[in-house]
């Protein structure tokens, strides 16, 4: 309670106060200030914070300038957008009016696989960036209930992984072996073609003919389909006529596998030898360089800008400087001939005949990581940030967890988050993305799992049997096995694409 001392004082003082200079002022108050109680200062700091704020947000629009103002709560995510609506109607105006909501979809759909996936099959793209013509345009309110829709889509999925929930689309095939693109599917055949398929319909729309024997492997891109054959031969295709625009002939046997990226490709074979070739363009690709040290089939190859990685029957995987050529190092533990690899950044996963999933860090050429639970050969595998996917001949897919998989703490029990039985015969190709996961198979099929798990269409619904990983596989080789059985070779591309297929053996050669 102020006194009547005070009272009559302070107008006096104040007064006085105010016939000084700012620098006479602040030395005054800064003086104050030094003989006051910690209490004290605490006090004139909860006065003093509302005066030093301002709303610069709000201000902004009152000189024209609302798109700085856009451009500063753009830089928000959702939980702090949600927060900037809450503290004032100015700023909700702005969030509003800017599309704030959209822009931080689009943001999502331009850097992450599985919200541009999302889009395109929930049919929302057509609501983003530059809607198309005649479409009416949305509001604010329309993309603000948009994001968490999506958010609980990429949760439903991630559970759909987890639970082994999926959607099951089944394609016969006959002695079929596949690779996807965007809308299409392609098939390369006994009758030594290739087939595109339109994914959507599940229609043939094309026929490619031109190899003399199997179709082993292709690659493709928006532009063309190479193939390799067991006619020794590499072709390569325009994508959209179906025309042969090159053919390359180098290896002396089966090409077993290939691989192309920005203006190289490397492409394998039954010879024990690696090529490599430089590509101008389709019709101009040249030899530069042959890789030789393995002693048997080298039966699949992948790179990167730094290196190449082989694998072969001979049991070892080798590692050879991108630009150079120059051998690097091999890679050995597995104890029979390996079928598949993938490789990206610093890990190698492999798969072999001795049944096992082997990782690898390329650059110090350590097995980090042992993975057993398939009965027979693993013949294909393919990995991603958060999963391995696995195939063999025991006709089972697995699907693995990666980080559980490189945490050296991690128990074996927790590595196989599933197993997934549907086909009759030997697992030879699949890839999978955020979605999807698409097999194929000595049964002559090609399945297509469907993690989204939409009820919208006829297709059946199944789930995972089995779970867990641990317990190896049997032993035995595989030499009286017949690895030239009919079936469908799988590859694919993130959603909405074709599938693209050709030959009917399966070209693996391994111990």
């Amino acid at each position: 309670e102020l006194s009547q001392r005070y009272i009559d004082e302070c107008s006096g003082c104040a007064q006085r106060f105010s016939s000084w200079s700012e620098e006479e002022q602040t030395h005054f108050v800064e003086s104050l200030l030094q003989q006051m109680t910690h209490y004290q200062h605490g006090r004139v700091q909860a006065f003093l914070a509302p005066m030093l704020q301002r709303d610069f947000i709000s201000a902004l629009p009152a000189r024209g300038l609302d798109h700085l103002a856009e451009k500063i709560l753009a830089y928000l995510d959702a939980e702090s957008l949600k927060s900037a609506e809450l503290v004032c109607r100015e700023w909700r105006r702005v969030v509003a009016d800017g599309l704030l909501w959209k822009k931080l979809i689009e943001l999502q759909v331009r850097s992450d696989n599985l919200w541009r996936g999302l889009a395109e099959r929930k049919g929302w793209l057509q609501d983003l960036f530059r809607p198309q013509r005649g479409c009416q345009p949305k509001d604010n309110a329309y993309y603000r209930q948009l994001y968490p829709r999506i958010l609980q889509d990429i949760e439903r999925i991630e559970n759909n992984w987890r639970s082994g929930k999926y959607r099951l689309h089944k394609i016969q095939c006959q002695s079929e072996a596949s690779k996807v693109r965007r809308g299409q599917d392609c098939q390369r055949l006994a009758d030594n073609t290739i087939k595109v398929w339109d994914r959507r319909t599940f229609q043939c729309i094309k026929v490619l003919t031109g190899h003399s024997g199997s179709v082993l492997c292709l690659q493709y891109d928006e532009n063309i389909i190479i193939s390799g054959s067991s006619d020794s031969t590499v072709r390569v295709w325009d994508v959209h006529s179906g025309e042969a625009l090159n053919t390359l002939y180098h290896h002396c046997e089966a090409v077993l596998h290939l691989r192309f990226a920005e203006g190289l490709m490397v492409t394998c074979s039954k010879d024990r030898s690696i090529a490599v070739w430089d590509m101008v363009s389709p019709k101009e690709i040249t030899l530069r360089r042959v890789l030789v040290g393995h002693r048997a089939a080298v039966n699949v190859v992948d790179f990167d800008q730094r290196y190449i990685v082989s694998a072969s029957g001979d049991r070892t995987i080798k590692v050879w400087h991108t630009t150079s050529c120059e051998f690097v190092r091999t890679l050995s533990g597995h104890k029979r001939g390996i079928a598949c690899l993938q490789y990206r950044d610093r890990l190698v996963v492999s798969g072999s005949s001795d049944n096992s999933i082997r990782l690898w860090d390329i650059e110090t050429g350590s097995c980090l990581r042992v993975l057993e639970g398939h009965e027979e050969l693993v013949r294909c595998i393919r990995f991603d940030s958060k999963r391995i996917v696995s195939g063999a001949y025991d006709g089972k897919i697995k699907v693995w967890d990666l980080p559980a998989a490189l945490d050296p703490r991690s128990s074996p029990a927790a590595m196989c988050v599933g197993t997934l039985v549907e086909h009759t015969g030997r697992v030879f190709r699949l890839q999978f993305d955020e979605f999807q996961i698409v097999s194929s198979s000595h049964d002559d099929t090609i399945l297509v799992w469907d993690f989204l798990a939409e009820d919208d269409d006829g297709s059946e619904t199944g789930g995972a049997a089995g779970g867990g990983g641990g317990g190896g596989g049997g032993g035995g080789d595989d030499d009286d096995d017949d690895k030239s059985g009919r079936g469908a070779a799988g590859k694919f591309n993130p959603v909405g694409g074709n599938f693209i297929a050709g030959g009917d053996e399966d070209d693996a050669d391994v111990d």
